[in-house]
């Protein structure tokens, strides 16, 4: 009767462990698919070069492109899923122009924005190491120019002046290995510079950008 009694006892344990341990299991699983949907705040800062060129509907104008920089904050809220990611920086968007009306006389047109990007977008890859795609609009204001080449711009087309803010979307690829982070964009300008003139000045640019997480 003592060994039944025991023989009992020894496979109610076992059964108990058997319990626990599947228990656990399904514990840790539930943890780590919340710590993967849970929000994430990151912040930190980010420098780069950019390469602008300044588009036109006419004729009167050819541009190239010319070397600028960026420099800020960037900051990210999100999951594993979908993330959204604001940034803000000052840029130097340089830009060579030939004026086709004054015999292709070559104008270098040099002004300073504060940019304030809105991104969506979604990470590929776990651990440290990951790729991302984001994209959204960008608000610009600009704070500083170069009025004397602006006005004889303005001359040709009469806009009547220049717009201080201008909107783009943006686009690209990027990744993150541990706390650093870089990134490949291209902006489009959609709002034109003028304000009153009959032929529209977009800037359009490539970013190439570098950052480094602090929280």
């Amino acid at each position: 009767m003592l060994k039944q009694h025991y023989g009992v006892t020894i496979k109610t344990i076992i059964n108990m462990k058997k319990v626990f341990l599947s228990f656990c299991l399904l514990f840790s699983t539930v943890l780590m698919a919340s710590a993967q949907l849970l929000p994430t705040f990151q912040l930190g800062i980010k420098g780069g070069l950019n390469f602008s060129s300044l588009k036109t509907d006419g004729e009167w104008l050819n541009s190239s492109a010319k070397a600028g920089y960026q420099a800020g904050i960037w900051a990210r809220l999100g999951g594993a899923g979908l993330h959204f990611q604001p940034e803000l920086y000052i840029t130097g968007k340089n830009a060579k122009a030939k004026l086709t009306h004054e015999n292709n006389a070559q104008v270098d047109l040099n002004f300073t924005s504060l940019d304030l990007p809105l991104l969506l977008g979604t990470r590929i890859g776990l651990g440290p190491i990951a790729a991302r795609v984001q994209v959204g609009p960008v608000v610009s204001f600009v704070i500083d120019k170069d009025n004397s080449i602006f006005d004889r711009i303005g001359d040709a087309t009469k806009p009547g002046g220049y717009r201080n803010q201008a909107i783009a979307l943006t686009g690209g690829v990027g990744v993150d290995i541990m706390k650093f982070r870089a990134d490949l964009r291209y902006e489009h300008g959609l709002s034109s510079l003028s304000k009153d003139g009959t032929e529209s000045q977009k800037i359009n640019l490539w970013t190439i950008g570098v950052g480094y997480r602090l929280w």
